[in-house]
């Protein structure tokens, strides 16, 4: 069976080394003292090796089941999700007027990666409630607030979100469930959502779903959603639980993955719904949990490459495969292990250096987060808002590949299931779809966010960039020729093609929108670049104040190194992909496919 180690000496690197998030003038930052999340860090990781790391098998291979309109979940994940409860871990960085511990977001993305890579498909029923808990926070009423939040925060209700309908799935402006004014000022919802993770289980005592629906007589398209929150139980005015709403589950999805998780048809009958916000403005609503859910699935990309990484390492220094061609280095054995291969070390090393970079990555934009709405930093928001799909289409396609790589490390062990490596893969593949595919990430990145403010908040990334170099070199020509210069050149890649974007796509936009996946994948890159040139500095540092322990630093030194010479300059390949416009992929007649 697959094990799992929190990586917390790095999530402490990261936070204390690379971002000093005591530093930072973000309120709540200060508390974040290396003491301090070094032991919400540990108990986290307790519990997701010890606890929720062993039922990731059990949730994959026995699945949810449906009987009589309930949904039983795996054997073992309710009293888990009890002692995910009692510990608090759902309301770690919710406000503490709802039973949160009022936290900053960054600790809840660094505890959320733990608990993803642990076991995913249990962590969405939590992670899922928590995005739903925010749109109620951000756009509910006091009362919606006061109803709903503190049972949602503590996860005794959970939430989900319903989008999409079996006709319509990004292009949502075609949906058909309809919302009907009532005299009470509430709303009877009627149609049919698939998809819908969590949709029913057995481990929360109400199910709290925000549907989007029209209401009759409004807009059509787009302009014409409304959002709603539509309980499974109808709550009481003294908060106690009272009649079955009319919402049902149709049925469970039979999935390639997560299969833990219950993902379901939804069935809305006629069944009472309360509006969320304004009018026709449930797009504007849903975004503010999209937009956290996007973030948490970049996140779940980097998750189980990390934990397939794990995996990967320590077979290939168990197993005895060949000879190294330098020389036996396990004389005394009938083989060498399977590390000794430059192959085999080019693979765990593309895995390395992506885990470790996409985790400053994710980290650093929670702390963009946490000023956006601790600080009211309206550069940070605009900086996340351009990062968002970056964060979610970058991390998650990477994040695929790198599970692929891992279960290649074990040959035809790692196609069987008994190894328990395809399950990383399956479970990752999702990841690339849900919350909004990766090509339609790619469009919004290029026809919307590099636009965003007048394309202020992509000249800032680039002016940051050029800050950064400018400022750190010319003190170490070694280390300005390992970091600094292939994260100029590749932050060049990324403005030229930015400036080709702006020269065609006014006059071509398939110019734009065909290049617009090697655009995010560039981005994502130079991100990643500028990640690991920071992480360097922070290791270079800590080795010449003699900090902590040395081989940590080198090792971190070296991984970046590498990440720098083979990965980073894959923008030159992106840029003349893009440089070669859209006539090419829409050359072809749709017959002669």
């Amino acid at each position: 069976m697959p094990s799992y180690t929190a990586p917390i000496d790095d999530l402490q690197f990261v936070l204390h080394d690379v971002l000093n998030v005591t530093e930072q003038s973000t309120p709540g930052y200060d508390e974040l003292e290396p003491d301090f999340t070094a032991a919400i860090l540990g108990e986290a990781g307790k519990l997701t090796s010890e606890v929720l790391a062993p039922l990731n098998t059990v949730g994959d291979t026995e699945g949810c089941r449906l009987e009589n309109g309930v949904v039983y979940t795996p054997k073992g994940f309710k009293e888990a999700f009890e002692k995910v409860k009692e510990g608090g871990w759902p309301g770690l960085d919710m406000p503490e007027q709802y039973g949160g511990q009022n936290m900053p977001y960054v600790v809840g993305t660094a505890v959320g990666e733990m608990f993803s890579a642990a076991n995913q498909a249990f962590t969405m029923y939590q992670g899922l409630t928590h995005g739903a808990a925010s749109a109620i926070l951000a756009h509910g009423t006091d009362g919606q607030k006061d109803t709903y939040l503190p049972k949602m925060v503590s996860c005794e209700w959970t939430g989900t979100m319903n989008l999409t309908e079996p006709h319509c799935g990004t292009d949502l402006g075609m949906m058909r469930t309809k919302a009907a004014p009532q005299e009470d000022g509430s709303y009877k919802i009627t149609g049919q959502k698939i998809f819908i993770s969590s949709g029913e289980h057995d481990m929360a005592d109400n199910i709290i779903h925000l549907v989007l629906a029209k209401i009759e007589g409004g807009p059509e398209g787009i302009k014409g959603v409304s959002l709603f929150i539509v309980p499974k139980f109808m709550v009481n005015e003294d908060g106690s639980l009272g009649e079955r709403n009319g919402v049902s589950v149709g049925s469970i999805e039979e999935k390639m993955g997560i299969h833990g998780n219950s993902t379901c048809v939804m069935n809305y009958d006629g069944a009472t719904g309360y509006l969320l916000g304004s009018e026709h403005k449930g797009m504007r609503a849903m975004f503010t949990m999209m937009n956290e859910a996007r973030l948490g699935v970049g996140m779940q990309g980097l998750a189980q490459a990390e934990v397939a990484y794990q995996n990967a390492l320590i077979y290939a220094k168990d197993r005895l495969q060949g000879r190294a061609v330098t020389g036996a280095e396990n004389p005394d054995g009938p083989a060498d292990p399977l590390i000794v291969h430059p192959d085999i070390r080019r693979s765990l090393m593309d895995q390395k250096s992506f885990a470790e970079g996409a985790r400053a990555f994710i980290l650093w934009g929670a702390t963009l987060i946490d000023a956006a709405h601790r600080s009211g930093d309206a550069d940070a928001d605009g900086l996340v808002s351009l990062m968002t799909p970056v964060i979610k289409g970058f991390l998650t396609d990477q994040g695929y590949d790198m599970t692929v790589k891992a279960q290649q490390i074990y040959g035809g062990h790692g196609y069987i299931e008994e190894w328990g490596m395809s399950q990383f893969t399956r479970d990752a593949r999702i990841a690339m779809i849900y919350e909004g595919a990766n090509g339609v990430q790619a469009l919004d990145l290029v026809g919307r966010k590099l636009a965003a403010d007048g394309g202020k908040h992509v000249m800032a990334f680039f002016d940051m960039v050029k800050t950064f170099i400018r400022d750190n070199s010319g003190q170490d020509a070694e280390f300005d020729k390992a970091f600094m210069e292939p994260l100029k050149s590749a932050s060049k890649d990324l403005q030229a093609a930015g400036m080709y974007f702006m020269q065609n796509g006014m006059k071509n936009p398939n110019d734009a929108l065909a290049g617009s996946n090697d655009f995010m994948h560039m981005f994502g890159h130079v991100c990643l670049g500028l990640m690991w040139a920071k992480m360097g500095l922070a290791a270079k540092k800590a080795l010449a104040e003699g900090k902590g322990d040395a081989a940590f630093y080198e090792t971190k030194l070296t991984t970046g190194r590498y990440y720098m010479a083979r990965q980073l300059p894959a923008t030159a390949l992106h840029l003349t992909r893009i440089q070669s416009g859209g006539e090419t992929v829409m050359a072809l007649e749709a017959a002669n496919f």
